[in-house]
């Protein structure tokens, strides 16, 4: 069951990141599976395996009172030692946006067994009606014809059977975009910062997912550039729509010209041949700040992603770029 849980926690119903398993405590006990949601809610699941029905209670709230502790730091930290990507790519994967400012308001303590004793099932009602947020869930195994089933039931139940329900609706956490900023990943290939900087363009493509991403970014946005792995080094203007590469343009000097008659370090696909979701695509950018890898900028917690470009909607990452190049909000 750890196992399953570890490969695809929606088992439970909703959609969830595990962000740590086996996961050691101060206080000596390891916590089997440390998951969080879409709003940045720690859940913490204890397996019953042969602990005894009351110890699996206290050891659920025993962690329970550990994870309320954990700062944003220390819940990026330990998901990074579990991760095979970064914390912020992997939350944006499983639930396509970036992780919220706030991580870790509001806790879900889940016991999984296969069956509780009903002086533990007692304990467990008494504790969520004074709004201890602890539930247990049950699975079985079941075999028909050939076929494997694996049943869910919570012992204590809402409508759609979660144990988040039971406390209300909740407001969503994550900021809203601000109908502006925009993250660049511009990196892969044979692309060279030093070209982009130097001539004023991002680019994209070699598939229909970064092309797509790149054609996606409207005139007049604000970008801000990451180099992967982990290096902000500029913020601009969009100055135009995304062109192929063998068409774009960018502006130098006052002047509109060729991409392609540049005196380029990389190297950019421009055959016309090239289906439009596979070819490279340009933005002609006009720099507020560019600056080269060197002096690129990285905190532990700002956003990354796989994406070409997205939209930029984590406060965390904007206010730091914005600390950073000296940006105010009327730029």
């Amino acid at each position: 069951m750890h196992e399953f849980l570890k490969r695809d926690p929606s088992l439970l119903g909703d959609r969830l990141l595990v962000i740590g398993s086996e996961v050691t405590t101060p206080y000596g006990p390891r916590l089997d599976l440390l998951a969080i949601d879409a709003e940045g809610n720690l859940n913490l699941l204890e397996l019953k395996r042969d602990k005894t029905p009351r110890e699996v209670v206290a050891q659920v709230l025993d962690y329970g009172s550990w994870a309320s502790t954990l700062s944003r730091d220390a819940i990026i930290d330990i998901a990074t030692k579990h991760l095979d990507q970064s914390f912020e790519a992997a939350f944006e994967d499983v639930f396509g946006s970036a992780p919220p400012d706030d991580l870790n308001g509001d806790l879900s303590l889940i016991i999984v067994a296969a069956e509780l004793d009903a002086s533990s099932e007692r304990i467990v009602n008494y504790l969520r009606y004074f709004g201890v947020p602890v539930n247990a869930v049950f699975f079985s195994y079941l075999e028909d014809d050939g076929r494997r089933y694996l049943a869910r039931s919570w012992l204590t139940a809402s409508d759609d059977e979660t144990p988040q329900a039971t406390t209300g609706n909740k407001k969503s956490k994550r900021a809203a975009w601000n109908g502006k900023d925009w993250y660049i990943s511009f990196g892969g290939g044979d692309r060279v910062w030093e070209d982009a900087r130097q001539y004023g363009f991002v680019s994209g493509g070699g598939g229909k997912m970064w092309s797509q991403d790149m054609r996606a970014l409207p005139k007049d946005a604000r970008i801000w550039v990451n180099v992967p792995p982990m290096r902000y080094v500029a913020v601009g203007r969009v100055l135009a729509p995304a062109a192929r590469f063998e068409d774009a343009q960018v502006r130098i000097g006052g002047n509109w010209v060729p991409l392609s008659a540049q005196a380029l370090q990389g190297t950019y696909p421009g055959d016309p041949a090239t289906a439009d979701d596979n070819a490279e695509w340009v933005v002609p950018v006009e720099w507020i700040d560019a600056r080269p890898l060197d002096a690129g900028f990285w905190e532990k917690g700002m956003f990354a992603s796989q994406h070409s470009a997205c939209k930029l909607r984590q406060e965390f990452t904007l206010g730091r770029l914005a600390d950073h190049f000296n940006i105010d909000d009327g730029e």
